[in-house]
């Protein structure tokens, strides 16, 4: 019996998912490669940092989500190389086995991790949010300042427990606006003793507004309503260095000013994977592999890179939609070349950017023209990202968590546990 054509996906995030969803009629054998053995919904990580939802709320088991799909394998494994010449796929297993698993058509969907630009101190001492490992970190790292500060509230006066967000975009927005509820909102009501007003939360961005992705308006209003819920946010001006300084961290700004603080969130930039730099072929910014008009790579038309870790012309943004879009788009390809037929370009849907500012508060753009703001914002926002999370248990999780904290202003997911006090919670940057 002849051996049915393989198809390796290398990544489980949007892209990777929605590929191998693609093929389920195909006659194929897809085999899934992650380092982990879940998909991550990435754009609410801000919410698990801040307390609002649990771990297990935005992941979601890979093998549960292709249980009744007979044709799709998942190994949990991190691959370390591609030899695109040969077509195998190096990897390394958790009990440190080496082992390659061999393709007749490739997709890479590997995602991105974050870039410091070659600032120094923040891969020593800052939190990106880019991993499930991440965001507990962080929330664990703000939780044991506070009880901490519970014992030396002097703790406040000298700065450390604020907490520095890097970063301007969606997911510097986003983070600062719900640390700023979380504080006001909630620990404020748990630690009564505390001058938990003074802690301060600051928003830092190097360009002149924030949402830079989208409209100025946008960013204006942004800016506006962070304010006016106590965030303080400077536009303009860049992180020249991060320092330690034993019991807080120290951001030197680029025009000299020294911004002390308990925790720093990194969420400036994003890179494509390191894997991309690992194939031998052309990259475009950001280290994204160059591709051609139907997302294959040139030279090797078997092999297809989509997400973050592709360089299309123009280059699209690093967010869900396009790893969506491409990843159905390269498993059409692939059942095209199967029936002999030739590939087709790529062509991306724009479907609009949006942004929460935090409670009744966001911005959702659409390629017409059209804006939502305020509450009709933050409702869509709302809806929109109920609709992309996998599984129903997981929905339904995060409705709930949703609705008791819109009614009570309080977070469950704030426990500092014994397994917790025994990790070390120094920051650390997402690995590949």
């Amino acid at each position: 019996m002849d051996r049915r054509h393989r198809v390796v996906i290398v990544g489980a995030g949007f892209g990777g998912l929605a590929a191998a969803k693609g093929l389920r009629q195909s006659p194929v054998d897809v085999e899934i490669v992650d380092a982990n053995n879940f998909h991550l919904f990435q754009p609410l990580l801000y919410q698990v940092a801040t307390a609002g939802l649990d771990a297990d709320d935005v992941a979601y088991a890979v093998r549960g989500v292709f249980r009744r799909q007979r044709n799709v394998n998942v190994q949990m494994a991190k691959v370390t190389a591609i030899d695109l010449d040969r077509r195998v796929v190096g990897v390394v297993r958790g009990t440190g086995v080496s082992d390659e698993l061999s393709y007749d058509s490739l997709v890479l969907a590997a995602g991105a991790v974050s870039t410091t630009y070659g600032i120094a101190g923040i891969d020593e001492h800052a939190i990106s949010l880019k991993s499930l490992d991440d965001a507990l970190d962080l929330r664990l790292a703000v939780l044991q300042r506070f009880e901490e500060a519970a014992a030396d509230p002097s703790m406040i006066e000298r700065g450390e427990l604020n907490v520095v967000v890097c970063g301007g975009g969606p997911t510097g927005v986003e983070t600062s606006g719900a640390m700023m509820e979380f504080f006001t909102k909630v620990l404020a009501k748990d630690f009564p003793t505390l001058d938990v007003r003074s802690v301060r939360v600051i928003l830092v961005e190097a360009a002149p507004r924030l949402l830079g992705a989208l409209s100025e308006k946008s960013g204006e209003r942004a800016m506006r309503t962070l304010a006016k819920r106590g965030v303080e946010v400077r536009v303009g001006v860049g992180v020249d260095r991060v320092v330690d300084e034993g019991e807080r961290r120290v951001v030197h700004l680029a025009d000299g000013t020294a911004l002390p603080a308990g925790v720093v969130v990194w969420a400036a930039g994003v890179r494509a994977s390191p894997l991309a730099e690992s194939l031998g072929v052309e990259l475009t910014k950001g280290g994204r592999i160059v591709v051609a008009d139907d997302l294959s790579i040139p030279g090797h038309p078997e092999a297809f890179a989509i997400g973050d870790i592709a360089g299309t012309e123009p280059l699209l943004p690093q967010v869900a939609q396009p790893a969506i879009q491409g990843g159905r788009h390269a498993a059409r390809q692939i059942a095209r070349r199967l029936e002999g037929a030739a590939t087709e370009a790529f062509h991306y849907r724009d479907k609009g950017s949006m942004a929460t500012i935090g409670r009744h508060d966001a911005v959702a753009e659409f390629p017409s023209g059209r804006r939502l703001t305020g509450f009709a914002g933050w409702v869509a926002w709302l809806g929109l990202h109920l609709v992309y999370l996998i599984g129903f248990r997981n929905r339904a999780n995060v409705l709930v968590n949703w609705a008791w904290n819109y009614l009570t202003f309080d977070r469950g997911s704030r426990i500092v546990a014994e397994r917790d006090l025994a990790i070390d919670a120094s920051p650390r940057r997402s690995l590949p």
